[in-house]
């Protein structure tokens, strides 16, 4: 008689903090399905996750609490290709390369050990990013299931998908500033130019996405950290040709209170000063952990938020310019707004933007950031600046109405900055968009109830896991 397999996922996320959240809830709620769960960080991360966190929190396994609760986590850790001290911010494009063309020899072998016949349990499904370009290989490979698993919302995976369609058409690999619609995109209505992801001119992350899209035509079954309700033509153009479940908003159960340590950056806490502030009265300001952004722009933020005269919170990354600079704000800044600005490195973004004193977001629109400012009924100000960004702006401002747009130029200017903070954050002239982030909202929230779109597609993703993997 064969031996009945239990059902066991390799999961692996792309090494960045925005592809990391939602992998580790994703990992915990098929582990509350009864899977085992093998999770797999980078040694670089994990060593950063252990320097944010002080040295007596355990952290050999991030999962430790969930195991104390019954989960069968397990949680190993392997080379990306660098040395631990190589600048992975500063030097992107050889790191994205790295990813490209090397990490899958490290990721094949502990795959090869991990199926072994005579293992107790072993792996029978690999859920991967959907942007990584070697998953279907090595899938194939040890002939187990593949998941591929897209972080972001349906929208970006259509454009990303139709590269070749954008390239035909004059609006991928074209370094003219267009202006134009674009309307042959399978599943979307129209979108304008300036609204398509950015960095297709870039050699190194036009060859990973294309890579990474041919890949994921393979792939057993997609999941993506979408709702169904909020972009359905678009989800239904794509199971005309895979199985795509949209399974998101992938948050938490818990919101603010996730056990996993997962955050690279030692966190501030803002509890006891946004404690002080009025109901609503606060502005959270992030670009989250990866985007850079330059110096003539953070001049002009920090003038516009002197000159909105409303409470703040400005997360300010030591890296965000892309490179060392002690000092980046104008001298005496920080003494002159101490009364109601607080300038932290990094925080607990779901902590704060859950605080009722928070009464709106001004954002890069990462699309971990829009959800979790949704699933909090904050509105944004959204100020793209790569990649995804930008389409995700066009979900926020236009499709859901949301928020409002800041970055309509190149550069942003103080009094732009001024003007949207104090419309935004003013309940009267902002009404309409409270109502509208309220509704979708609901819309989140109950996608996740026992009958809700996500709730059920999840069900029947696993199930159909399940059988694929009996089948393998």
């Amino acid at each position: 008689m064969a031996k009945k397999l239990h059902p066991h996922a390799l999961v692996i996320p792309c090494p960045y903090q925005g592809h990391i959240n939602p992998t580790i809830h994703l990992a915990l709620k098929l582990a509350s399905k009864g899977f085992i769960i093998t999770f797999i960080n980078t040694q670089f991360i994990h060593s950063q996750i252990t320097k944010a966190h002080s040295p007596s929190s355990g952290l050999e396994n991030i999962f430790s609490k969930a195991c104390e609760s019954g989960l069968d986590i397990r949680y190993l850790t392997i080379s990306d290709g660098f040395p631990l001290e190589f600048d992975r911010n500063m030097n992107s494009l050889p790191f994205l390369e790295g990813l490209i063309n090397g990490f899958s020899n490290y990721v094949d072998k502990l795959v090869g050990e991990l199926v072994k016949e005579d293992c107790v349990d072993p792996i029978n499904c690999l859920i991967a990013d959907t942007f990584f370009v070697w998953p279907s290989i090595i899938a194939k490979t040890y002939e187990i299931v593949h998941v591929s698993f897209f972080t972001e919302p349906a929208l970006v995976f259509a454009l990303y998908y139709h590269l070749d369609l954008l390239e035909e058409n004059g609006h991928s690999g074209s370094h003219e500033n267009r202006k134009d619609i674009v309307d042959y995109i399978p599943g979307v209505k129209s979108i304008k130019s300036s609204d398509l992801p950015s960095l297709y001119q870039n050699s190194v992350v036009h060859q990973l996405i294309y890579k990474a899209f041919q890949d994921v035509r393979k792939a057993d079954i997609i999941i993506a950290n979408t709702v169904q309700e909020l972009e359905p033509e678009t989800i239904t153009s794509i199971q005309e040709k895979h199985k795509f479940y949209a399974i998101g908003p992938i948050v938490s159960a818990n919101f603010t209170e996730l056990t996993i340590s997962s955050s690279l950056w030692s966190e501030h806490d803002c509890t006891q000063w946004l404690d002080a502030k009025p109901r609503g009265s606060v502005l959270y300001v992030s670009f989250g952990s990866v985007a850079l952004v330059n110096k003539e722009d953070i001049l002009e933020l920090a003038h516009g938020l002197m000159l909105s005269e409303v409470n703040f919170i400005w997360v300010l990354r030591f890296n965000v310019l892309g490179q060392d600079e002690d000092d980046i704000l104008p001298v005496g800044y920080k003494e002159k707004v101490k009364d109601r600005g607080l300038i932290v490195p990094w925080c607990n973004q779901t902590r704060v933007i859950s605080h009722s004193a928070v009464g709106g977001f001004l954002s890069h629109c990462g699309w971990n950031s829009v959800v979790e400012s949704i699933w909090c009924g904050v509105p944004l100000i959204c100020s793209p600046l790569v990649t995804d960004q930008l389409a995700n702006r066009k979900l926020v401002v236009y499709d859901w109405k949301v928020g409002i747009n800041l970055r309509d130029e190149e550069s942003i200017t103080r009094e732009e900055v001024r003007s949207k903070i104090k419309y935004l954050m003013n309940e009267e002239t902002s009404n309409n968009l409270r109502k509208n982030v309220a509704q979708v909202k609901e819309t989140f929230h109950n996608t996740l109830a026992t009958n809700g779109s996500s709730n059920v597609n999840f069900n029947k993703f696993v199930e159909e896991l399940k059988i694929k993997i009996s089948l393998a």
